[in-house]
């Protein structure tokens, strides 16, 4: 295992095949000076979403998860005119950043963050008939994942597409004796997609500036 290696190949692919977008920069800019821990998703990974995104056609889009809404921003780069995110955000100083940082890039009127925690905000999304969405990325407290599974699925349509982000935890994964929760969570998650037959499931591995992780990606088949 070699982190350095894996950075520098991660900003070789980002300067060779990634536009500079300013309005991406500064967003990871004002989370790093609001304090927000540094777990947004990769430049690469983000770029990765926006493509899934726009081969998805979506419009309708569900992230659970906000931080500073650095992912948002690549989401909502791949939104059609009159396309959509829901963004769902317990901590209140992020909400207020990736709101800030939504805004400044442009897309206020087509975000919409909510805040609080998910499994009190995703029965609102059902009772306002918010869905079905068309892509649901996942990146939020991993214990509860298979909840946010259900939820994502619930919403979802035949032919969404449900994105789980740190599914691998640098191979901890593996340990069905981990006391560790969110290794635990996503074991759990692993387990109940496994044994669901209206989604086509895959998982694969990441390392890059995120570390060793990676995700799983499910196609709603039914």
């Amino acid at each position: 295992m070699n982190p350095t290696l894996w950075n520098q190949v991660d900003d070789y692919f980002a300067g060779e095949l990634l536009d500079r977008d300013a309005a991406l920069a500064t967003t990871l800019q004002a989370s790093r000076e609001a304090g927000l821990p540094d777990i947004a998703v990769s430049a690469t990974q983000g770029k990765l979403l926006n493509l899934l995104a726009r081969v998805q056609g979506a419009r309708n889009i569900l992230e659970i998860g906000t931080l500073g809404g650095y992912s948002t921003l690549w989401l909502a780069k791949a939104l059609p005119p009159g396309g959509r995110i829901v963004t769902l955000e317990a901590d209140p100083k992020h909400a207020e950043v990736a709101r800030a940082n939504l805004a400044r890039a442009g897309y206020a009127n087509q975000v919409q963050v909510r805040l609080g925690a998910a499994l009190d905000t995703l029965p609102e999304l059902e009772t306002e008939r918010v869905g079905p969405f068309d892509l649901t990325f996942i990146d939020a407290d991993k214990r509860s994942n298979t909840e946010y599974f259900e939820w994502a699925l619930r919403l979802s349509r035949r032919g969404s597409l449900i994105i789980v982000d740190n599914v691998v935890r640098e191979g901890k994964v593996l340990d069905a004796a981990s006391e560790d929760p969110s290794v635990q969570g996503v074991r759990r998650l692993v387990t109940r997609m496994s044994l669901e037959t209206r989604v086509s499931v895959t998982a694969i591995q990441t390392v890059g500036h995120k570390g060793y992780d990676g995700f799983a990606i499910a196609l709603v088949v039914a």
